[in-house]
């Protein structure tokens, strides 16, 4: 993969890490960086070379919040035709695992790039919010949708409306984050669960991800109705028929991705 100027990459044993790397701004996010990290995301979403990928922020924070600098003299219309956000969108495209690890601050848009990863991991010490509201605008890049969705209407308005900061333990209890642990394991965990994840037939966890995706969003019938699609699929595999087989052998299976 290309260098990068704000982000950093690498990958070993079909894990890739994604780590945001402006630490002296809190990793704070510009444009260019969350182009840098769609891009890597998409790249790596085609490697064979890869099977999860784990984002994470360099220094005292995940994220915290986008760069306010290159934001402040815009307008509505330079706004509306720049796009910004349809890169967003394609995050959500992703088709393989993404895992985030989150310690220091996930503020902002911050927040929302953590609320774009499948599983969340949580520092202790980690802080989550939406503080837009303190600076007079508002989350753009799918906060409002996104926390709503996991926690809530009433519960959403509360952070939405008065910026304030969610503990850790906190996005536990209300589902944001997975598991919450000590500081200096956070991104060992995670590594861990995701080489769990590597273990796993790539197929499945693809189709599992979209099938869970659309139940979000659409009516139990329909989501069911794609569900069984994405079952049926998994039926042309030949990790499907190697799974199986080596079920009734009593051994472990060998899958490919195939």
């Amino acid at each position: 993969m290309s260098e990068f100027q704000y982000i950093h990459t690498k990958v070993e044993e079909k894990v890739a890490l994604i780590e945001l790397n402006r630490p002296n701004v809190l990793n704070a996010l510009n444009r260019s960086m969350v182009t840098e990290i769609l891009t890597a995301m998409e790249t790596l979403d085609r490697s064979d070379e890869v099977s999860v990928i784990v984002l994470t922020g360099r220094g005292r924070a995940f994220a915290a919040g986008a760069d306010i600098d290159e934001m402040a003299n815009d307008t509505s219309i330079s706004l509306e035709l720049l796009n910004q956000f349809a890169e967003w969108d394609r995050m959500s495209l992703i088709k393989k695992p993404i895992i985030g690890a989150v310690h220091g601050f996930a503020l902002g848009g911050g927040f929302e790039l953590a609320l774009c990863c499948d599983v969340l991991f949580a520092s202790e010490t980690a802080e989550f919010g939406f503080p837009e509201v303190n600076l007079g605008v508002m989350p753009g890049a799918g906060g409002t949708q996104r926390l709503t969705k996991l926690i809530g209407k009433t519960r959403a308005l509360e952070w939405l409306w008065t910026g304030e900061r969610m503990s850790a333990k906190k996005a536990y209890e209300y589902g944001i984050v997975n598991r919450v642990v000590a500081p200096e394991l956070l991104l060992e965990e995670t590594i861990k669960f995701a080489k769990k994840l590597v273990q796993q037939p790539p197929l499945s966890l693809r189709l599992i991800k979209e099938a869970v995706h659309k139940a979000v969003d659409y009516p139990l019938y329909e989501g069911m109705q794609f569900e069984r699609k994405n079952f049926y699929l998994l039926f042309s595999s030949e990790d499907q028929k190697e799974g199986m087989k080596a079920f009734i052998e009593k051994r472990k299976p060998n899958f490919q991705g195939k």
